[in-house]
């Protein structure tokens, strides 16, 4: 199976309370409520977007990879209300050697729901049974411990403290290495 495959038409994919899905236009709403909250994008990669604007390019980007068949979000789609409430995605595959790794994103009216380790569980039963993947990891921020828990809550276990190893929002930082295997 090749990254194409997957992405050229995203599977919907269902939880008991969650819809993992494309992203649409129609979803700048819901993201710019949390993708503009600095405390959602406090232990990521990207940086709170300010404006409304900032949401429309982002989405825009994800429609555009999903039309090259290149790695793209799975929006996280609440039943309960209807709203994309965060992502979840493989932020990297390698197809030959059957790994990948996993990142999600959720909106912090949801935290402490286990929300996030339901849309992570759902993607590494993905990933493992439609991808034929024998390793999928995750890593986190050292300070991110919520993060530390979804991993945990998912299944995957603590291989090491990568020093140094990103430099983000100008400094570089420790991250926590996690993984499942097949």
């Amino acid at each position: 199976m090749q990254i194409e495959d997957i992405y050229r038409n995203l599977p919907k994919l269902e939880t008991e309370r969650l819809i993992l899905r494309k992203i649409s236009l129609e979803d700048i709403d819901d993201i710019h409520t949390y993708a503009s909250n600095p405390e959602v994008s406090k232990y990521v990669f990207w940086e709170a977007h300010e404006t409304r604007a900032a949401t429309v390019e982002y989405v825009k980007m994800i429609l555009a990879l999903y039309e090259e068949g290149k790695i793209a979000p799975w929006g996280i789609q609440y039943k309960k209300d209807n709203k994309l409430i965060g992502t979840v995605d493989f932020v990297s595959w390698q197809p030959q050697h059957k790994t990948a790794e996993i990142g999600y994103a959720l909106s912090m009216d949801y935290w402490g729901r286990g929300i996030a380790t339901e849309a992570a569980k759902e993607l590494i039963r993905f990933g493992m049974n439609e991808m034929d993947l024998v390793r999928i990891q995750a890593k986190a921020l050292v300070s991110n411990k919520s993060s530390e828990r979804v991993m945990e809550k998912a299944g995957m276990k603590f291989e090491s403290i990568l020093r140094k190893f990103i430099f983000i929002k100008g400094a570089h930082y420790d991250v926590k290495m996690y993984s499942i295997i097949k």
